[in-house]
């Protein structure tokens, strides 16, 4: 019961935070208990169900019954945008991003807002059930090491053509054959990690400027590799607190999917990423409750393939993009996923190693 009344307090505590950032969200009349002709928080003579000059309620309750039906209300109705803006996340996030940027924003719980929720919601689901989305499975380990070492022997095979094929011609693009010599490198650390123990360090510094980055990553990598499990559990009480960072983060990466295009702007890109982040993290959330029970296991599946379906839906419908156009940008926003959630983790694992 404990377990429960936590995660019914996370979501509540979710619901509230986010109530806190969007408290008059193109809201309509407040039936009070009191009806003031002047604002009671600054005075101003009310024409209206809410002050022109500081928007607080022109009538406000004063009795403990409207106060626990303010406080079930938020939690539990969330003005009923919430299950407006749900199911067009699912289904529609395209429509649902640009109707946001183009400002028909009364009938939806506006990104930031949303957020909040779903992250107190995704970290309650991860209290109640231990965890149970992240374990350290060997055979899945080993699995992704395979076909990680798959895919990098396919890359540097590829480039070695390319850059075969440029030599014959002549025309040897720039940066082709650093390209290659990195593909290389990463080639040989995943088959070195795959065939043996992991190594001490995992970055080298190219001058001596990048000496203190360098031996600040291997720093973490060490602290990582030495107890594992003890840096899991550490992410997993802090990932919470830090998953904003995956916002900033992530604009800058959207943005090269269009750049130079006076079409789009860094807050239509902002409002994109922060609703794609609502609803992975509610995939997520998913993804737990099946790890975590037997007969939910089935949800794995869905939840998998319909992530970059729902990219994709999101891409055409927000950015008015053609299937082709799309379907040309997917594979490099799931690309540029990746790399933020490597970011992230990066972030997370200092301050964990930071607080050892």
């Amino acid at each position: 019961m404990s377990g429960e009344g936590e995660f019914i307090g996370d979501i509540a505590a979710g619901a509230l935070a986010a109530r806190a950032v969007e408290p008059s969200h193109g809201e309509g009349a407040d039936n009070g208990h009191s009806h003031e002709a002047a604002c009671l928080n600054c005075g101003t003579v009310l024409i209206g169900s809410h002050c022109h000059a500081c928007g607080q309620a022109a009538h406000v309750h004063r009795t403990i019954s409207a106060f626990f039906h303010d406080l079930l209300h938020g939690v539990f109705h969330f003005e009923g945008k919430i299950w407006r803006t749900l199911p067009m996340l699912a289904w529609k996030p395209g429509q649902l991003t640009r109707e946001y940027i183009e400002g028909r924003r009364a009938s939806y719980v506006s990104p930031i807002a949303l957020f909040l929720f779903v992250v107190f919601l995704t970290f309650a689901v991860f209290n109640a059930t231990g965890g149970n989305a992240i374990k350290f499975d060997k055979a899945a380990i080993s699995a992704g090491a395979e076909q990680a070492e798959r895919q990098a022997k396919a890359n540097v095979a590829a480039l070695e053509k390319q850059l075969a094929e440029a030599e014959r011609r002549g025309d040897v693009p720039p940066g082709l054959e650093g390209q290659l010599a990195g593909a290389q490198a990463a080639l040989q650390g995943i088959s070195a990690g795959k065939d043996t123990e992991l190594p001490d360090a995992i970055a080298k510094a190219d001058g001596a400027g990048d000496q203190a980055w360098v031996d600040r990553i291997n720093a973490i990598w060490q602290h990582v590799k030495e107890n594992p499990d003890l840096a899991l559990f550490k992410l997993q009480a802090n990932a919470y607190k830090y998953s904003w960072l995956l916002i900033p983060l992530s604009v800058p990466f959207l943005w090269l999917l269009f750049p130079f295009n006076r079409r789009f702007h860094l807050y239509d890109h902002t409002v994109f990423v922060t609703y794609s982040l609502c609803f992975m993290l509610v995939l997520l959330s998913l993804a737990t409750l099946g790890s975590a029970n037997a007969s939910l296991g089935w949800l794995m599946g869905p939840v998998i393939l319909y992530a970059p379906f729902h990219l994709y839906r999101q891409l055409r419908g927000a950015y008015g993009l053609s299937r082709r156009g799309a379907l040309l940008r997917l594979p490099l926003l799931l690309l540029f996923a990746s790399l933020v959630l490597v970011l992230w983790g990066t972030v997370l694992l200092a301050l964990v190693a930071s607080t050892s």
